[in-house]
């Protein structure tokens, strides 16, 4: 039998249940903690986990922190280049799915890339904040690093042990690329956005993704754990007052950037660098 107008079966709207929305703001909560806790369980969150585990390792190993060594940026196939090429470019793609299961999850609930100010509106300025950021930033963190490392209670932290072939430069500051797009817009702008919509009070917010951020660093000595909090809670404050992640992954690029090349331009040449 023919259905009629009022019997048809009408697709449900935006807000309806098919949307996948939660009936109210109890369920929603929930579901927005689910979707905080998968997203850095699946990236940040399972990277931290690991580094506490190897921390735990370091500090009861028999040699001192300044005798053990953590590597960054290391060969992936040593002593065949074309595959070893292959893999670390691989390696930098899929490390940025994060960043899409953000934008996807944004965009899910109405938003984009710019809602958290990741876009080109504003090149000049954003331009400007990042360079003076890493300046300040990454002068004094290297300072502080060097300190630690040479009285001995911080591990000795290669940036870089890639074969010297022609694509070493090019997948180091594709690295720093990597770990600037995901850091910044997993642990700063999406997380402080679902951390709002939560109710959490900015300072807390701040706090939380500051942890977490030196929580991942932690692979690096308990230095490398207080450095990056307070660089995350700096970045936090400023994201709050700018609204804008951009300054923030243009930042943290150079200062990575930075690390990386000075280090496989400098190791051998100077003898305040810490040498594998």
């Amino acid at each position: 039998m023919a259905m009629t107008d009022e019997t048809k079966i009408r697709p449900a709207t935006p807000d309806g249940p098919a949307a996948g929305r939660p009936a109210g703001p109890a369920a929603y909560a929930r579901l927005q903690i689910w979707e905080i806790v998968a997203v850095f369980a699946v990236s940040l969150g399972a990277s931290g986990l690991y580094a506490l585990v190897n921390l735990i390792g370091s500090l009861t190993a028999p040699q001192s922190l300044g005798k053990q060594t953590t590597v960054l940026n290391g060969s992936l196939a040593p002593g065949r280049p074309l595959l070893d090429l292959t893999l670390q470019l691989l390696n930098i793609t899929l490390s940025l799915a994060p960043v899409l299961l953000v934008f996807y999850l944004l965009a899910r609930a109405g938003e984009g890339p710019s809602s958290i100010g990741v876009d080109a509106s504003q090149p000049g300025r954003d331009l400007a904040r990042g360079v003076g950021l890493a300046a300040l930033i990454g002068g004094t963190g290297l300072g502080l690093y060097l300190i630690a490392y040479h009285v001995g209670v911080e591990l000795n932290v290669v940036a870089e042990n890639l074969p010297d072939v022609w694509w070493r430069i090019p997948v180091l500051v594709l690295s720093a690329f990597q770990n600037a797009a995901v850091e910044e817009v997993v642990v700063l702008g999406y997380l402080l956005s679902r951390l709002d919509r939560l109710g959490v009070r900015p300072r807390w917010a701040i706090a939380i993704s500051a942890v977490i951020r030196g929580s991942y660093h932690l692979y690096q000595g308990v230095g490398g754990f207080i450095g990056n909090a307070v660089m995350g809670a700096i970045f936090g404050v400023l994201y709050r007052r700018w609204g804008r992640v951009t300054p923030m992954i243009i930042a943290h690029f150079l200062i990575d950037a930075v690390a990386f090349v000075g280090y496989a331009v400098l190791a051998g040449h100077v003898s305040w660098l810490p040498r594998p």
